[in-house]
């Protein structure tokens, strides 16, 4: 789905600000670049900040004109840092990235616009678009930069093309993470090889015993200590016992 995502920059004066966009849209999967008229392209500079999407950059589309870059795509949003008073549909982000995803499972071909880093989309480009994105920031700081707002938008239609086909993308390190908490069997040796080592180190020489050993157990029940963890508890109760007279 996200190679059919075409992000147009319009007119970039900074080729840095090139490479760095096509960087952020290799992190999240896209491929399809296209630049209007830049200033300066190719550029060893976009080629530094692109910092190994240089593929992105090779195959990236270099045309004159708007229409040019979108004359075949169906949906096109623009991305705007001011909510503008024209009667064009405002959406955000998220919101943007599930239509454009919904529209590509639909068989279309989509686009989203990234004005020139001064004053983004004019009023003329801004008539080319179906939707306008705005992103949220806060007031006495709007302005982001070109490369900021595209991995903004990368993200987020990664985000939608994963919820649409399925996909968990923490998965993997949510299986890893999983608490596994250990049955009661290792649980009752592990209280007795730890009471028999407090034992030994006369702990319960001056203290009821019966009293801080049901303590330690409802300590333990409530920490549910996983299997690795109790491994570890288990080996300093070895050492110690080694040590102890």
């Amino acid at each position: 789905m996200l190679e059919n995502i075409n992000f147009v920059l319009l007119g970039t004066t900074h080729p840095g600000n090139i490479g760095a966009a096509a960087r952020a849209m290799k992190t999240m999967g896209l491929s399809q670049l296209s630049l209007v008229e830049p200033k300066s392209f190719p550029c060893a500079e976009a080629t530094s900040r692109a910092s190994g999407a240089d593929d992105l950059l090779a195959q990236a589309r270099v045309v004159e004109s708007l229409d040019e870059a979108i004359a075949k795509d169906t949906l096109i949003l623009g991305t705007s840092a001011r909510v503008r008073s024209l009667p064009v549909p405002l959406m955000n982000a998220r919101e943007a990235s599930e239509r454009l995803i919904q529209a590509i499972c639909q068989g279309d071909r989509v686009a989203v616009l990234f004005g020139k880093e001064r004053y983004g989309l004019t009023n003329a480009e801004m008539e080319r678009c179906h939707g306008l994105i705005n992103l949220p920031t806060v007031e006495n700081f709007s302005s982001l930069n070109l490369a900021a707002a595209v991995q903004v938008l990368a993200y987020e239609c990664r985000m939608a093309a994963l919820q649409a086909e399925g996909v968990d993308p923490l998965a993997g390190f949510k299986a890893e993470c999983e608490l596994k908490p250990v049955p009661h069997e290792k649980m009752a040796s592990f209280y007795a090889h730890l009471f028999a080592v407090l034992e030994q180190a006369g702990v319960f020489d001056n203290i009821p015993s019966e009293t801080l050993k049901r303590r330690l157990k409802l300590m333990f029940n409530r920490m549910q200590p996983q299997k690795h963890e109790l491994d570890i508890l288990r080996g300093i109760l070895s050492n110690l016992q080694k040590k102890l007279p």
